[in-house]
């Protein structure tokens, strides 16, 4: 439950990130010498002392704990409070209050009123009515944080069921010609048309009538709240691995193909030698090539995307000059990096497994697309689970590959 008054709630935000960042220094120092121990008995061939292991895995954990609970200090330092300065158009304001009334009492007559003036302020076929935009953008704004694909991709928001493009798999044709001579006609680009429909996503908050009736509760920000959690999660997994049957189609889903064999509408990916496992030896090394199988104009903006199972794996690798290439947020806000690009963490990637693809790497704001259709519905049900209203709230979103050279895969395979 959220109040309009944040101030004290942001300032202790700040302070707990503080402490939430010498938490984590103080967290990897140790273990990093904890790992070099371990590496110190491999190298004397005295094997792993089954209690380092152990500390390690205990390390871990805090670590992606001090990590998550950075993230969410910052969402919650950088959340602007909701209704401080009231809408300047007229409809706007009338609308939100028509909808803050339906929503605490079902009253549903000033909604009605809207949809005869402005259809799209009102009821859609499916039922429900529109949040405001205040509601809108605030759930789409939290999801752009919480939801790592949708962080990194881009964007479009559409009014249409499906979004569609078409993108030239060949490139434009072009050349050099002196100033007088005739411009010679090129080859007809190769052109393949993408689609993109968007599918029906849904959330279904409860509340007690008398948090409704509490005047000072923020309805906006609670219901952004409640929904956050439950869109973001099912986003990230269709953002991945989504088979594109009534939901977005994820980057994994599409067919592999080895890198150097790579042609339009699949996923290049290179093994890394071993089933089902890194190379015991120069582990690192199948990174650096995962990093240059990419092209120089894709590579600029590319991130690494894998689960935290894997990345408690990659964190004990180090270069050359024994440097680790795992290298923490260097401030709020920031990701980790590995090798010096930004890492992301996406739950639903896969673990290490024989022919998994557990590692991406790429530019996904140029390879993946997501759509979103204007609009986040929601209709009041105070009926089906009784004393809770119930709040079932809908939005439209889709997802594809938009561009398959800009995404590479790790294959954990011979």
């Amino acid at each position: 439950m959220s109040h309009l008054n944040t101030a004290p709630e942001t300032k202790a935000a700040g302070a707990d990130l503080a402490l939430a960042f010498e938490d984590l220094r103080y967290t990897l120092e140790n273990y990093r010498s904890t790992n070099e121990e371990r590496l110190a008995g491999l190298e004397a061939r005295q094997g792993v002392d089954p209690l380092t292991e152990e500390k390690l895995v205990r390390m871990d954990a805090a670590l992606d704990d001090t990590m998550r609970r950075i993230d969410r200090l910052t969402l919650e330092r950088a959340r602007p409070a909701l209704g401080q300065d009231g809408p300047r158009d007229p409809l706007t304001a009338e609308h939100k209050a028509a909808f803050v009334s339906y929503v605490r009492t079902g009253e549903a007559g000033g909604l009605k009123r809207l949809e005869a003036k402005a259809l799209s302020a009102g009821s859609g076929p499916d039922g429900g009515y529109l949040a405001p935009a205040t509601v809108e953008g605030e759930i789409l704004r939290r999801l752009a944080n919480v939801s790592p694909i949708r962080s990194l991709a881009t964007v479009r928001t559409i009014s249409s069921g499906t979004y569609k493009k078409a993108f030239s798999t060949t490139g434009p044709a072009s050349g050099w010609v002196a100033e007088t001579a005739a411009r010679p006609q090129g080859s007809s680009p190769t052109l393949a048309e993408l689609s993109f429909p968007a599918m029906e996503l849904y959330a279904m908050p409860a509340a007690t009538q008398t948090l409704l009736d509490d005047a000072i509760v923020d309805i906006d920000q609670w219901i952004a709240e409640e929904v956050e959690s439950a869109f973001a999660e099912q986003e990230g997994a269709a953002f991945v691995a989504g088979d594109g049957v009534d939901k977005p189609k994820g980057f994994l889903a599409y067919p592999t193909i080895a890198d150097a064999s790579w042609s339009w509408g699949n996923i290049g990916v290179l093994n890394t030698g071993v089933a089902g496992a890194f190379p015991a030896s120069n582990p690192a090394d199948v990174l650096i090539d995962l990093v240059y199988a990419l092209k120089a104009g894709y590579r600029q903006n590319a991130s690494f995307v894998m689960n935290r199972k894997v990345q408690a794996t990659v964190r004990k690798f180090k270069d050359a000059n024994g440097h680790y290439l795992w290298q923490p947020p260097a401030s709020a806000g920031a990701p980790a990096t590995l090798l010096g690009f930004p890492l992301v963490e996406a739950e639903d990637m896969p673990n290490i497994a024989t022919s998994a693809v557990s590692i991406a790497f790429g530019d996904f704001r140029r390879g993946y697309l997501v759509v979103d259709r204007a609009g986040v519905r929601i209709l009041r049900d105070p009926y089906s689970s009784k004393p809770y209203v119930l709040f079932y709230t809908t939005k439209r979103v889709g997802g594809g590959i938009q561009d398959f050279a800009a995404i590479k895969g790790l294959k954990f395979a011979v």
